[in-house]
């Protein structure tokens, strides 16, 4: 008898706590939202998320204020979201850096890259392969066969050690099997002079700013890094289509919240979030800063980063990368 009174005891608590996370999603939200950027103001993580949050304010009736703490890989911006009250009022725009990279990169990192809970995909920024003119190739296929013939001549220049762009020449590296240097760069302000001046013989850039380049006669475009043509740059071929298949890594973009938040609160700001990704405007917006559109639901955000954190890691081996 005990027991049953226990038994339904626990039952009504549990009924009670549903009732009252539904209830917060229904009011969810009720003031404004923060998004935390975990780089400097400008970067393409700041201008997708103030574009996104103009979106989900319209959507939501409530401001989405974008803040930008950078630092430390985005370890700054992240650790402060994690130990930010689980409410659903305090969001990160994740990335590789914050939610795949830093536990292999760092070896003090002050918050739980597992400790988030994962709201929507939001977007990815192609990287684009460039090339010297001057270089003894004008394709990919010709790249790798004078790689092949003369390992460790060539160098591809990154936008940092541990970043996408360098995983990038990584993967290149294995699946290509060729010898490549690679020389890290703070971003395209150095890397693109340095290409220019031949002090480097490739770069994986971003497509915002590595395509005018292209299309300028500048440089050669290569290959796009993503396994599907871009939208931005449908005549340049992927890497993979060039006869290297499952090649297919590219920076990204999405949501996470503190861990604890409601799962109510998540979906509803799941279902926002694709909602607005799909508006012809917002795309458009987004496109202006080297961008598609991802979206997709929870549980094919938290299959993605399963299958990133071993390939990453991986990745880092053999670079030969050890947490500083």
């Amino acid at each position: 008898m005990k027991f049953r009174l226990i038994r339904a005891l626990a039952g009504a608590a549990a009924m009670a706590f549903g009732a009252q996370a539904a209830a917060q999603a229904t009011d969810w939200p009720q003031h404004p939202v923060r998004i935390v950027v975990p780089f400097q103001a400008g970067s393409a993580t700041d201008l997708i998320s103030r574009q996104l949050g103009a979106a989900l304010s319209a959507e939501l009736g409530q401001p989405f204020v974008i803040e930008a703490r950078p630092g430390a890989a985005a370890a700054i911006g992240s650790a402060s979201v994690a130990r930010s009250a689980a409410d659903g009022y305090t969001l990160l725009m994740g990335g590789p850096a914050a939610v795949v990279t830093n536990r292999f990169l760092q070896k003090r990192l002050a918050y739980d890259p597992d400790a988030f809970e994962l709201v929507s995909m939001v977007a990815y920024t192609p990287n684009i392969l460039l090339a010297n003119p001057s270089q003894p190739f004008k394709t990919l296929p010709e790249m790798v066969a004078y790689a092949r013939a003369n390992p460790g001549k060539l160098t591809y220049a990154s936008f940092g050690t541990g970043t996408t762009s360098h995983m990038a020449g990584e993967m290149l590296k294995s699946v290509a099997g060729i010898d490549i240097l690679h020389v890290p760069y703070k971003g395209a302000g150095e890397a693109i002079p340095a290409l220019l001046s031949g002090q480097v013989s490739m770069y994986f850039d971003t497509i915002m700013t590595g395509l005018p380049q292209a299309k300028s006669g500048s440089l050669l475009a290569l290959g796009m890094s993503n396994s599907q043509r871009s939208a931005l740059a449908p005549d340049i071929p992927t890497i993979a289509e060039q006869g290297f298949s499952g090649y297919d890594i590219a920076p990204w973009y999405g949501l996470v919240a503190p861990q604890g938040t409601p799962a109510p609160i998540l979906d509803k700001l799941n279902k926002a979030v694709n909602k607005v990704l799909a508006d012809p405007a917002l795309r458009g917006k987004l496109a202006e800063a080297g961008a598609e559109p991802r979206g997709g639901s929870r549980e094919e955000f938290a299959a993605f980063i399963k299958a990133e954190i071993p390939r990453t890691k991986q990745l880092i081996d053999q670079a030969g990368i050890t947490p500083q």
